[in-house]
């Protein structure tokens, strides 16, 4: 727990003039436990793009992609004050990783490099030090397969995420370029295909993020182009994952241009929500326990434009939608069983922000 009872939220944001960014860095903020305010504590400057990220098991070290470049860094975090202080940078090779995640041992991170060398994109392992620091790239695992048909989206494998399933087993990796979901064992270090390798989704539906549900019998997956949802079965013993329902992350009365980006599930495994971009909102999803099936219960508005990102708090009783065209995290108390399912509480200022993470109670 933070100083005061508090706890601390980091926000990543975009920085650069190509992307049109008005970023300043990674902001860190005071998450108020009794009505999940934030208030600003820090914004750690001069970082290009530190789109994505995550923290250790620990919480004590902070690990940030570097969007468009060639790098990613870690950073030590104060327990008192939670502010962070830049401990390592290094080079991942190829451009603009994508994700980051630490692997359960605490020994490794994997990296999603959404571009490659341009022709192509590819998964990379990485060590952590003693200290936390990122040592350099110890296996690099090129993706592959029949790009999509939208050439300007899908030239080449894209992949775009790389969560570890909830056994710790398995590494999975939407494919936003070839319209795949990859699966990896993950032992020691390495990463091997799993018995059954890849499941192709859609033509044309660009697989962005997944979530396994708690029980790690389901795992979903929103597909970015097609504003979808997409629902497999997931086999813990070889890793399989089965496709049984897909469904819009839309209501039927958009009839504009949108597309889907983040995707998070309840602790309890009974609600999935996703993030609408141009339709600007967050959708909500009531999940079956028994079967894993999904039932589109509506969206809310974002409370600005272009949700890229959107986060549940640590006791899920707030919502953070982060609206990266219109410099804002509006905070929404979630309230489970009333429509609208979502009421709006607050708006932080915040220049481009593109991702958040919890150091928890």
């Amino acid at each position: 727990m933070g100083c005061n009872g508090y706890s601390f939220a980091y926000v990543g944001s975009r920085t650069t003039r190509a992307r049109n960014a008005r970023g300043e860095g990674i902001s860190v903020y005071r998450l108020s436990p009794a009505d999940g305010r934030l208030s600003l504590v820090q914004i750690l400057g001069n970082l290009e793009n530190p789109s994505f990220l995550t923290l250790n098991r620990a919480q004590d070290r902070l690990y940030t992609v570097h969007g468009d470049s060639d790098q990613v860094s870690a950073f030590s975090i104060d327990a008192l004050t939670g502010e962070i202080s830049l401990l390592s940078t290094a080079t991942c090779g190829g451009r603009n990783p994508v994700d980051i995640v630490v692997d359960p041992s605490g020994k490794f991170v994997v990296v999603s490099d959404h571009l490659g060398s341009g022709d192509g994109g590819a998964l990379k392992v990485m060590p952590l030090m003693e200290n936390g620091a990122i040592g350099p790239v110890i296996q690099s695992v090129q993706l592959e397969g029949e790009p999509g048909p939208y050439k300007r989206e899908q030239p080449f494998a894209k992949p775009h995420f790389n969560p570890f399933d909830r056994s710790g087993r398995y590494v999975a990796v939407p494919d936003k370029g070839v319209d795949r979901i990859f699966v990896f064992r993950f032992d020691g270090g390495v990463l091997t295909p799993a018995h059954v390798p890849w499941v192709g989704t859609r033509e044309g539906a660009g697989p962005r993020h997944m979530v396994f549900h708690p029980s790690n019998a389901f795992a979903y997956v929103v597909n970015e182009l097609d504003s979808t949802v997409a629902s497999y079965r997931f086999d813990e013993a070889n890793g399989r994952l089965e496709p049984f329902q897909i469904v819009s992350t839309l209501p039927d009365t958009f009839v504009g241009n949108s597309k889907a980006a983040e995707i998070q599930i309840s602790k309890d495994g009974r609600e999935l929500y996703a993030s609408n971009r141009g339709c600007d909102s967050i959708a909500r999803f009531k999940v079956d326990a028994k079967s894993g099936r999904i039932d589109f219960q509506g969206v809310t508005s974002s409370g600005g434009r272009t949700p890229r990102y959107f986060a549940l708090g640590p006791d899920e009783r707030f919502l953070y939608a982060l609206n990266e065209d219109s410099d804002s995290i509006v905070t929404f108390r979630l309230d489970r069983g009333s429509e609208p399912a979502l009421a709006q509480l607050d708006v932080n200022r915040c220049g481009s922000p593109v991702c958040m993470v919890f150091k928890s109670v």
